[in-house]
Parts: C-alpha cells; structure tokens; sequence
C-alpha cells in the first residue's frame, strides 16, 4: 500500500459521508455515525498492509513526510480515538436536538459526525509531517475543524464562549508557530526537520540568537497544542463549554500530534551539540510547572469537565518527563504505552460523563452521588478509569506511569521521578472524589440511566484494553520497541 494514501482515503470517507447526508432521512442521521466509523474502520485496517513510498506524490519526492514506526503508530491511535468519538456522537444527539430550532429539526448532527473525520485526516498528515510546511498545513486543516465543532452549540453560552476563546488563543500559538518558522528558515535557510540539523551546524556562532529566538516562539506553539504550562490557559474553560465528545477528542488526538510534532523537532534539534543542554532545560522546566500545576490546580475543582481538564494537563507533564529523556531508546516506546492506555482511560472517563451528565442534567462530580445504584455498569466503567487514571496497579495507567519512570531514572532525571511521585499521591485524591460520589454519596433520584448496545459495547472494549494492557503489556510493548 502506498504512503499518504490512508490519509487521502479519510478524506475521502468524509466527503462520501458529506454526500450521503444529503439522502439519508433527517430523523435517521445516526446512520451516517456508524457508517463513518465503518469507513475509519476499513482505513484502520490497510494501516496495517505493508507501506510503499509513493514517489509520484509530490510531498514525498520533497520530503515533507513520512512513513517510519512512530508515524505509523499514532496514526493507528488517531483513528481509533476518532472512530470512538465519531460512535459517542449519537448518545450526544439528544443534547444537539435541544439546540437546533424546530424547522430545522435534524439538521447539523451528521455533521457533527463527519467533522472528526476531517480533524483527523489533518491530525495524521501531522504526524506524519517532517517539514515544517506541512506541519502547519496539516494543523491548520485539523484546527479549523475543531475550531467549529468545539463552538458547535452557538445558542449554548458555554459552548459559543468555549469556542471564541480556543479560536483566538489557537490562532495566536498559530502565529507563533508561523512567526518562529519564518526565523528559523531565515537563518537556516530551510523548514525541513531532516536537514535542519547539518544546516544548523554551518551556521556561524553570530546567527545563534535570532535562531534560539525562532526555536522558542515554535516551542511556544508546541506548548499550546499540548496544554504544558505555562500555555495550558485555555484548557479548563475550553472542556467545560465544548460539547463532551469533542473535548474527548481534543484531549486525545489533538495532544497526541502535538507531541509527536514536538518529539520529532526535539530529535532535530538535540543532533546540534550548542543546543543539547539547552533543550534539555527547557523541556526539564516545563514537565516540572506542568506537572504541578496540573496535578494541585484539580484537587479544588468540582465540574468533571474541568477536573478531567487539568487531569489533561498533568498527564502532558508524564508524558513531557518521557520527552525528557528521548536519550534513551526506550522513550518513545513508553511514551507510545502511556499514550495507548490514555486513550482507552480518557475517553471511557468521558464516554461515561456524557451520559451522566446527559441524564442528571450538568457536569458537576454530585451529578456522580449514588450512581452505582442507578448504573452499576456506568459507575464500574467510571472507577475503572478513575483507577487508572491514578496509576492504580494492574491497570495501563500503571504500567504506563511505571514505564515513564523507569526510562527517567535510567536517564538520570531523578529529581524529575521524585516530582512524579508526589504529583502522583494528588491525582488519587482528586480523581477518587469521582469513586466516593458513586459508591459513598445518596442519589437525589434513583431512575436507571438507559445505556444503549454500541456504548455498552464501546465500554467493553475500552475496559478490558485498560486491565489487558495492565495484565500483560508484553505484546505492546515489543511491538512499540
């Protein structure tokens, strides 16, 4: 199979998704969900066919992309994560119907649907990307459509305020990004990340500043995709407001090609010996404010929106400590475990908060009290993730924490593990508010939630991936090494 072709063929699910819309009944728009995670699905499973560079296509023959293990991993990841997102979205139709005006009953929610497909066609490219052109074309592609869908509720406050902030911070971290490729091209004379490096060395010592002035304003960029302090602001509020499956997917997919993107110029850049120690503190300062901030900023919080918010951020600062130390060849592999049992752990948090909040009415955690007699199977899917979500043993987040621990001792980082640690011991205190509310807490009413058969099914397989991959990680981590 050739390269690039598995992101043409998203594209191309979208647009055939787009046509169908337009001859499937209005009060049957479900469809177009299952038929788009059918279309994913069908892309997931040429990923795994044998690759072919595809010479002809003009992004590969100027090296703009790439096809080695660690693109083809995330984008195995951000179709899974879209594919579960896009079957989230008809438990969110009820809330969608509220806002769309009686004449136009049924209209917009297949979009809803489709859009994803888009943000993730943008999302692999990304990943996939090795110049910085394309990385910014590809971002671009996947933004604008999380620009909409994040404000896709425009009657709903929260959601249009949600919205109008993430559209001017995304733009501004867009111009930073922009402004800080325009330094680094001026100075190097190229965008590509592969030749960045032997173009950096020929660079003569008075060209150094204006460069480190264009490496930060990217960093700075970086920093805002991936929600690291200090440019983590826009997280909390963003969540809260954004209909609930699209703020699975920001925490997800979007943050995972951040930090690919973010690996892939830190590889660059540690091959030019002047900026080693320089990256090195700069990525070391930023794990340590993200991880605290991150971590003690969700103990007061009361909303689960916000709570999983700045949970978002705390785990950028694990996975920032495995950035920390790509010296060491077992990193990325760790940092692709912790990414694979985030996945599963995140987004059940929220599968099960949609419905939740869905039924009782709001966000808060006390729309949580005494939801194990109304849902046994909601609340046992929610303590599953809460559990894993704090590193409990036997679960992926475990593994996944043990294996970013592991790799920062042997890195020397161990101020970094210690930090870790503490952090650690706060995440059970705030994600087990959520346990004590279901299991400890009266409900204020008693009516069973109805859980549909594709939620159940979605609950299943998200829950036995967290205990599998805390059971035996083996075969996952083998094929990552």
């Amino acid at each position: 199979m050739n390269t690039l072709l598995l992101e043409f063929s998203v594209v191309a699910v979208g647009v055939l998704l787009l046509l169908a819309d337009s001859f499937v009944d209005r009060s049957n728009k479900n469809f177009i969900s299952y038929l788009g995670a059918l279309g994913l699905g069908a892309v997931l499973v040429l990923s795994f066919l044998p690759q072919q560079p595809l010479l002809t296509d003009c992004t590969a023959s100027l090296f703009l992309s790439t096809a080695d293990p660690l693109s083809t991993f995330f984008i195995r990841f951000i179709l899974i994560a879209t594919i579960i997102v896009v079957l989230m979205t008809p438990s969110f139709v009820p809330v969608l119907e509220r806002y769309i005006p009686a004449e136009r009953k049924g209209g917009g929610i297949a979009e809803f649907s489709i859009l994803p497909i888009f943000a993730c066609a943008g999302l692999m490219w990304m990943v996939r990307s090795v110049d910085f052109i394309m990385i910014f074309v590809s971002l671009e592609l996947a933004t604008i459509s999380l620009y909409i869908l994040v404000t896709y509720l425009r009657q709903n406050q929260a959601s249009l305020e949600a919205g109008t902030k993430y559209l001017i911070l995304g733009a501004l971290s867009t111009g930073f990004l922009v402004y800080g490729i325009t330094w680094i091209f001026g100075v190097t004379g190229t965008t590509n990340l592969l030749a960045l490096p032997d173009a950096i060395n020929a660079l003569p010592e008075s060209a150094h500043t204006p460069l480190l002035f264009g490496i930060a304003l990217v960093f700075v960029a970086l920093s805002f995709k991936i929600a690291a302090f200090p440019f983590q602001f826009w997280v909390p509020d963003v969540y809260q407001g954004a209909p609930t499956p699209v703020t699975a997917y920001l925490s997800v997919a979007s943050k995972a090609a951040g930090f690919v993107v973010l690996i892939r110029l830190i590889e660059a850049l540690s091959q030019v010996p002047f900026l080693q120690q320089k990256l090195l503190v700069l990525v070391i300062l930023l794990t340590v404010m993200t991880l605290i901030f991150g971590n003690f900023a969700a103990i007061p919080q009361s909303n689960m929106k916000r709570l999983l918010g700045y949970s978002s951020i705390a785990h950028a600062g694990y996975l920032l400590m495995g950035v920390a130390s790509l010296s060491s060849v077992l990193a990325i592999p760790a940092i692709g475990f912790y990414f694979a049992g985030y996945l599963a752990m995140t987004l059940l948090s929220f599968l099960v908060l949609l419905l939740v909040s869905e039924n009782a009415g709001g966000d808060e955690i006390t729309r949580f009290n005494g939801l194990s007699k109304r849902s046994p199977l909601l609340a046992g899917a929610m303590l599953l993730s809460m559990a894993s979500l704090a590193g409990i043993p036997f679960t992926a987040g475990f593994v996944g924490k043990l294996m970013i621990f592991g790799v920062a001792l042997k890195t020397g980082h161990f101020g970094l593990v210690g930090l870790g640690c503490i952090t650690v011991a706060a995440g059970f205190y705030y994600y087990f508010k959520v346990v004590r509310a279901m299991y400890w807490q009266q409900p204020s009413e008693t009516t069973p939630i109805p859980v549909t058969l594709t939620v159940k099914l979605l609950i299943a397989v998200m829950g036995a991936a967290i205990i599998a991959l805390g059971i035996y990680p083996a075969p996952v981590i083998a094929a990552l090494r």
